[in-house]
């Protein structure tokens, strides 16, 4: 079907092909606005996945030996993948529908307009020969009524015998000229009107036909435009997905590779520390008076070996004892000498806190040889940094091999550089690997020195080293020695033997009661300090402060880098020392102001 049926609709044509227009400018919107989505979307995608990617710190840095742990980070990876695929749908749109349209909206807009306006002027044409026409018509008419009215006038005139001759051949002239302008205006008129059915037939046959047959070209192509951009919208999405398809595939394939029973062994490897558990508490007979005399009130003796070292006790604290020369064991006490200690003396309240802080305040890089660590992690970590100043000698060797190679093109050929340029750079490299293989050595040594005192040895050479190390420990009542750093390292806590020892009065206390009393004793102020820098405070044990903060000391530092500090009667807790300025009052320990 033809548009030429429509010659008689020019208006109605126009105002269709003004809605297709219309339409196709809709669709560019809708086509924009899906792109937005998409990007937006995948800027989403993007910083959630951003979001949950773990950060470089030592706890990520564990965290990804888990088998788990790495398969969210493939997921997170893949799905930073599948946001790409949604930017590429959203540029795919943008370059493929969006510009197109727009570019083909302009070229439509101006095509119909100038179809319309060749159709209006060919309108505007017909219409004015039509006029002209009309108008020569009405011409002839006049003309052919004044020649006629103009022969009735001679006729009249030259029957009437009183008129004159004079007047007669006027009238006659008169007639003769009304015919002769009659007859060129029949002349005018026909030839108007053979312009007029040429033009109109040249109108309703080629030239409106070739406008609207114009007009139906342009709407078609408009429609089949649409419908390639359709197209497109969904063959976009279809391009991408082989690729989401592989970006879900690994996802599944992250999902399958957690192994639990790999994550349960790497626990295991990340948290054994090597000790051996305790032996079994012996019993005691207390039907026999003497043995019970002995162990209430001669302490001090057994302590310098009366008692068997072979005996085993069931040292409360056992896990958290880390000292490279001294064994988990412990020497075993009298039950009745703790009984008693129980009962008539005052707790001993920091040991147990300062215990609980070693085992909370995980801060700083620690020692350099890792004697913080238990023996196994401490194993781990020494083969650890071994391994990475390997590969650090590895890679300054294979500079120096490169720059051996391009100082021996230099040789060859002088032109390329002077060898000489590169002997510092060789000199540099050569004592980075001299202080590297020298750090290699020292980590070596301590490794080597942490597997002879792994626990493979027998239990009689444990114990014998323990007691040995113990009676060369400086005895302090003020639990200093059991005091962590801020690295996070834990030291062995005195045996209540070796307080009883330097106190022979049976009122010390033993760690194994401190959680009983740990909330009851309030320490009284001894000065005040005031916060250079804030502290957050996230660890157990820690107290978070602002900066210009200004807080009671009621535990001045033992040499741990940690001070003690309360804000009001129930906050209270540690801050690194450096964080502060300690004004300590005349009547505390030596009055003297400190950073």
């Amino acid at each position: 079907m033809s548009f030429l049926s429509l010659q008689d609709q020019f208006d109605n044509l126009e105002k269709h092909t003004q809605w297709g227009i219309e339409f196709v400018e809709k669709y560019t919107k809708f086509v924009k606005e899906r792109s937005e989505i998409e990007t937006n979307y995948a800027k989403q995608i993007r910083n959630l996945s951003k979001k949950y990617q773990p950060k470089k710190n030592s706890r990520e840095e564990e965290e990804s030996k888990y088998t788990f742990c790495r398969a969210f980070l493939m997921t997170l990876n893949e799905l930073n993948d599948y946001a790409g695929q949604h930017e590429v749908i959203a540029e795919n749109l943008t370059s493929q529908i969006i510009t197109e349209l727009t570019r083909y909206l302009q070229d439509l807009k101006t095509e119909r307009k100038s179809h319309f306006h060749d159709g209006r002027k060919a309108q505007q044409h017909i219409e004015s020969s039509w006029k002209q026409l009309e108008a020569s018509k009405r011409r002839f008419e006049r003309d052919c009524k004044e020649a006629d009215r103009a022969q009735q006038y001679f006729e009249k005139m030259d029957a009437d015998i009183n008129v004159t001759k004079a007047d007669v051949e006027k009238a006659r002239q008169q007639a003769q000229m009304r015919h002769q302008m009659a007859s060129d205006s029949k002349s005018d008129y026909s030839s108007y009107l053979q312009k007029f059915n040429q033009e109109q037939n040249d109108h309703y046959y080629t030239i409106i036909p070739n406008i609207f047959q114009k007009l139906q070209d342009m709407e078609e192509k408009r429609i089949e435009r649409l419908g390639v951009c359709m197209k497109t919208f969904s063959e976009v999405d279809r391009q991408v997905l082989p690729i989401v398809g592989q970006c879900l595939d690994g996802m599944t394939k992250a999902a399958e590779s957690i192994e639990p029973k790999t994550d349960s062994k790497q626990v295991v490897e990340s948290y054994k520390s090597g000790f051996e558990p305790p032996g079994d508490v012996e019993f005691e007979d207390y039907g026999q008076a003497m043995k019970r005399t002995v162990s209430e009130n001669s302490l001090s003796n057994a302590r310098e070996g009366k008692e068997k070292p072979t005996s085993k006790s069931k040292g409360k604290l056992w896990p958290f004892i880390k000292n490279k020369n001294k064994s988990p064991k412990q020497q075993k006490e009298p039950l009745s000498h703790r009984l008693n200690d129980f009962m008539t003396s005052k707790p001993k309240m920091h040991c147990l806190r300062s215990l609980r802080r070693g085992l909370s305040l995980k801060l700083g890089s620690g020692p350099e040889d890792f004697s913080h660590l238990p023996p196994e992690q401490r194993r781990k970590k020494l083969q650890g940094k071994i391994d990475e100043l390997n590969k650090d000698i590895q890679k300054e060797m294979d500079q120096r091999d490169a720059l051996t190679k391009m100082k021996d093109v230099y040789v060859k050929n002088p032109q390329m550089g002077d060898p000489a340029s590169v002997d510092p750079r060789l000199s540099e490299i050569s004592q980075n690997i001299e202080k590297l293989q020298s750090e290699v050595q020292k980590f070596e040594g301590w490794l080597a020195e942490v597997e002879e005192r792994m626990p493979s040895k027998s239990d009689t050479h444990r114990r014998s080293g323990f007691y040995e190390t113990q009676n060369s420990t400086t005895v302090s009542n003020n639990c200093a020695q059991d005091r962590e750093s801020p690295d996070g390292s834990y030291t062995e806590e005195q045996n209540s033997e070796i307080q009883v020892k330097a106190n022979p009065n049976p009122t010390s206390t033993t760690p194994e009661f401190d959680d009983e009393f740990d909330d009851e004793e309030t320490l009284p102020t001894i000065g005040t300090c005031k916060a250079l820098y804030p502290f957050e405070g996230h660890n157990e044990g820690t107290i978070a402060v602002a900066e210009g903060e200004l807080l009671y000391v009621i535990e001045e530092d033992k040499g741990d880098g940690w001070t003690r500090v309360r804000r009001n009667e129930d906050e209270e807790g540690y801050v690194p020392t450096s964080y502060i300025e300690v004004l300590l009052e005349t009547n505390a320990k030596g009055a003297m102001t400190y950073i």
